[in-house]
């Protein structure tokens, strides 16, 4: 067969391509089906458990067991994301009705995560086999060929509730996600009642039943009005609060202590974490000094997370600035999303129960439709066992006088009694009489011998009769739309009565957090830097007292107000903002903490040239000398910006600042610079010589040297101070010992 070569655009291609890539991953691996609420990793596992016989009263198998059948037979996406969904199914903390009963270390609230698969086992909880599993044997839902189509798995499970409300969901697809939050068992279960009765029932309607979301670390929603837009739109915001109380830790002190019982259900994992870190942050960069501690004294009974307090504390502004300023008020954003028919939709609250109970009847259709047809075939059964039993005797001289099971079976059915030979005339006369079903032939060639004891022919007619019995109520839920309602409603009340809960979460409506800032007392400190890149600020007192000290132990000593912010120039021309309140108030032998960890500054890749506070640098010019020995003076202002990092200075390529002075109109009209280079060169020129240009220029170059040579340092002195000098060779040079010459000279050289 010969090659067709189909030539084709290749943007149409990749667009295709893509297509069929986005529409996969949403539809086949991050949103939920809206029917069983479920998305395909988990409707997976929970198969291959049941399969497993991983029943609720049996002993649990290893996990690695539960993820291997499910990988190779149902989900070939690897192995990690199959333990993940598991895990995730367990953890109760996570979801308001856990799916699945694990044995072992399966994660903590606290962000902990689960032990390797190896080591942990699961099995199904009672609630998942009775609500999401029960029935299948029915031909309750749809199966389809696994992906090597050598096994069968369901397209849906036969979830009699519906999941993406009692359990959330939340994926990530291609341009969509969905985040839907857990709900109260009890409530929903009433909301569809509702909803079954009344199917105009509008979402403000369906709201006094389904009151908001439920979430399983408890909490409180603080913005209630919000939650009918929400439910009508299916998207929007929802406020959750962490739940405080206080405690007197002492009758002595008069102190008091917040106690954290719940914490908001973004909350959960490393967050935890996260918060105790912001709050120690609140003390450190003195947002507040009502806290004396925190400790997480949380357990597997719960959550307890304390903060001592000083004492005489105003609790609710405490409150209210760790609303504002950490997580223990966050934002839950709601986007119901859901596969509907194959197809990515954005649902109400409505139409969520809506799809819900339509597949709720479908299924109740199925499972009747199903029992309805076994026992019409188990009446034809009874009924020819029964009529065989009126007549025992002549079929039993068929079977004696028969030899082969055709003959007799075609004596049963058809009355044929050739090849058959008989005691007596009449017998063969009767025996052609005979006219059973197939059905009824084999089940009377198949009857043992005791179902002739005349208690057991009772037992089969009251069978019977209960068949019939069955037969009709089948018949009548089937045909009466008004029975089939009553069936599901009764049994949705039974899943209500056996595994309902009270609600964990509060609604409330509350105002916006409003935190009054207390004014900081301004006061001069002095801030210091070691050669490690921690920096700290000390009390000025305390600088003066250890003068030596701190010259000797620190690279940078700058005095500055504690209101004030620090500019840090780096040789990459780079300035970076530091607030001074950010930085640790400390005694002299203490520690500071990295200036990473306040600004964007990057210790091990940036070297600090300059620190200068913001304050002083109003009527002040910027002199910046680069490497390739380009200088400029730029205007002070330009650098009283709000951003962290900003670019101080324009560099040509491969080129770094060696230098930045902050200096006034007097020093520079007074002022001499001098440039040294790596080859032994001085120059000292007047500073009036230097331009004052904008900082993105690249400015003027100050000396002319060779192309092996480059800027080494740069000093500035008063015109006419005879004192200023530096350690050049192991002897002191003199800067006025240097000729005063013009910018973009070549300098002195000089040797010793």
């Amino acid at each position: 067969m010969s090659e067709q070569i189909i030539k084709s655009e290749f943007s149409d291609i990749m667009q295709k391509s893509y297509i069929d890539y986005a529409m996969s991953v949403i539809c086949q691996r991050a949103l939920p089906d809206v029917r069983d609420g479920l998305k395909p990793v988990q409707r997976r596992v929970l198969y291959a458990m049941q399969e497993l016989g991983l029943r609720a009263d049996r002993p649990h198998r290893k996990s690695a067991r539960i993820v291997g059948d499910t990988m190779g037979k149902y989900h070939p996406h690897g192995d990690s994301s199959i333990y993940d969904a598991l895990v995730v199914m367990e953890q109760e903390f996570k979801k308001g009705m856990p799916l699945v009963d694990g044995h072992g270390n399966f994660g903590s609230i606290e962000g902990d995560g689960a032990a390797a698969m190896r080591y942990t086992e699961a099995k199904l909880q009672k609630f998942t086999q009775d609500v999401y599993l029960a029935d299948m044997d029915k031909n309750i839902v749809d199966f389809q060929p696994n992906f090597d189509e050598t096994e069968k798995e369901p397209v849906v499970l036969p979830v009699r509730i519906p999941n993406l409300l009692i359990n959330g969901a939340e994926g990530i697809a291609v341009g969509m996600t969905t985040n839907i939050p857990p709900h109260n068992l009890c409530e929903v279960v009433d909301g569809i009642i509702a909803y079954m009765d009344n199917e105009e029932i509008t979402v403000k309607e369906l709201m006094q039943y389904i009151k908001g979301p439920d979430f399983p670390t408890g909490g409180l929603v603080v913005n209630q009005k919000d939650l009918l837009s929400i439910y009508e739109t299916g998207s929007g915001k929802i406020k959750i609060r962490g739940k405080v109380e206080v405690e007197s830790a002492s009758r002595k002190n008069g102190k008091e202590r917040l106690v954290i019982s719940e914490i908001p259900y973004t909350m959960i994992g490393a967050n935890i974490g996260k918060f105790i870190a912001d709050v120690v942050n609140l003390i450190e960069t003195k947002k507040t000094s009502d806290i004396v501690d925190i400790s997480n004294e949380s357990s597997k009974e719960g959550i307890r997370i304390v903060l001592e307090l000083r004492k005489n504390v105003d609790v609710e502004r405490l409150k209210n600035l760790l609303y504002k300023k950490t997580r223990l008020e966050d934002t839950f954003g709601v986007n119901m999303l859901a596969i509907v028919d194959g197809r990515p939709e954005q649902l109400s609250l409505k139409e969520v129960i809506a799809h819900h109970t339509k597949f709720h009847y479908e299924l109740m259709r199925r499972k009747y439709t199903t029992l309805l047809e076994r026992a019409l075939e188990q009446k034809e059964i009874k009924e020819g066992l029964i009529q065989a039993c009126d007549v025992i005797d002549l079929i039993i001289e068929v079977l004696r006088g028969s030899t082969s099971l055709k003959d007799a079976k075609a004596c049963l059915i058809e009355g044929k009694t050739d090849g058959i030979s008989f005691r007596t005339k009449k017998s063969e006369k009767e025996a052609k009489k005979l006219h059973f079903t197939e059905k009824q032939a084999t089940a009377i060639l198949e009857m043992r011998l005791y179902r002739l004891i005349g208690l057991e022919i009772l037992a089969l007619q009251e069978e019977y009769a209960k068949l019939l019995s069955d037969i009709n109520t089948y018949e009548k839920i089937l045909n009466d739309p008004k029975e089939m309602k009553k069936v599901i409603k009764k049994d949705l009340l039974k899943i209500k009565k056996e595994y309902g809960f009270e609600r964990k979460t509060a609604l409330i409506q509350a105002g916006e957090v409003v935190v009054e800032e207390i004014p900081v007392e301004e006061k001069e400190v002095v801030f210091v830097m070691d050669r490690f890149g921690y920096g700290k600020t000390m009390d000025k007192n305390i600088v003066e007292r250890n003068e030596e000290t701190v010259k000797n132990e620190y690279i940078f000593q700058i005095p500055c107000m504690n209101t004030d912010r620090l500019c840090v120039f780096t040789q990459d021309g780079n300035m970076h903002q530091i607030k001074v309140m950010d930085l640790p108030m400390s005694r002299l032998r203490e520690k500071g903490i990295p200036l990473d960890n306040v600004s964007n500054y990057d210790h091990v890749s940036q070297r600090i040239l300059a620190v200068i506070p913001m304050l002083e640098l109003t009527g002040k010019e910027l002199l910046f000398i680069t490497k390739t020995s380009m200088v400029k003076f730029v205007d002070g202002q330009e650098y009283m910006v709000s951003k962290k990092t900003v670019a101080s200075t324009k560099l040509a390529d491969g080129d770094e600042l060696i230098a930045v002075y902050a200096l006034t109109e007097e020093e520079k009209e007074s002022g001499c610079i001098v440039l040294q280079s790596a080859n032994g060169f001085f120059l000292r020129f007047p500073l009036k010589e230097i331009s004052k240009k904008k900082k993105a220029a690249l400015g003027l170059r100050g000396m002319n040297f060779k192309e092996d040579d480059e800027i080494r340092a740069a000093y500035i002195h008063e015109n006419g101070d005879g004192e200023a000098s530096i350690l050049y060779k192991e002897k002191d040079l003199f800067f006025q010992k240097l000729k005063l010459a013009a910018r973009d000279g070549r300098g002195t050289k000089v040797r010793r």
